[in-house]
């Protein structure tokens, strides 16, 4: 199956992290999205961003092993990535160049802050 996905990630503290070429980025703490596409196999490539061992391969690679929660939305058989991802950046702050070295997007990854708040009766 093809197709495009949004990968929610949390993380519950700021943390600093090395992202391959992009260098060091501070990171909030709080939720962020990725939107990606999987043309080949869209179920291996988001199950790749669950795996907490891994290549460091792409830009999220970096952070989704750092991540304390993911969540994973996937949008079969068509190509949005990129129609997304301008969409949210109209919208939401951005960490300019990451996960779009491929494309004319300013970036894949958005920050949402707090936006998706966690159920109170569930521990953090």
């Amino acid at each position: 199956m093809k197709g495009t996905y949004l990968l929610f990630l949390r993380l519950r503290n700021d943390k600093c992290i090395k992202v391959g070429r992009l260098g060091r980025i501070e990171f909030r703490r709080g939720w962020y999205v990725y939107v990606g596409s999987g043309m080949n196999s869209l179920i291996k490539r988001v199950a790749r961003h669950f795996k907490r061992t891994k290549k460091m391969r792409w830009h999220i690679d970096y952070l989704s092993i750092q991540a304390d929660e993911i969540v994973a939305f996937l949008i079969p058989n068509v190509r949005l990535e990129c129609d997304l991802a301008k969409y949210l950046a109209k919208r939401f702050e951005y960490i300019e160049g990451f996960g779009c070295s491929d494309c004319n997007c300013v970036s894949h990854l958005f920050y949402l802050g707090n936006l998706l708040k966690p159920d109170k009766n569930v521990k953090s």
